[in-house]
């Protein structure tokens, strides 16, 4: 019932598209809490911080990788089916 690498309703990619997304409001987060210290003339946080702040990029990226390979996979069974 379903096909080579997939599981019952999730596509390849899923998980990919999610991960990103939980890395990227992590990252989000960081971003925020980094920032609310210049507004409140608070010392600012330390290096660790900006580092994870740093994880929406890569967030960003991990989603990206699974919409491709969502559309790779489209692709595929879009040229099988001719």
């Amino acid at each position: 019932m379903s096909g080579a690498g997939t599981t019952a309703g999730t596509a390849p990619g899923d998980r990919l598209v999610r991960a990103g997304a939980i890395v990227f409001l992590i990252g989000a987060v960081a971003t925020v809490a980094t920032f609310v210290p210049f507004f409140l003339n608070a010392e600012p946080l330390p290096t660790a911080a900006y580092l994870v702040s740093m994880l929406m990029g890569a967030g960003f990226a991990l989603a990206l990788a699974g919409l491709f390979r969502q559309a790779a996979e489209s692709r595929r069974q879009a040229r099988s089916a001719r």
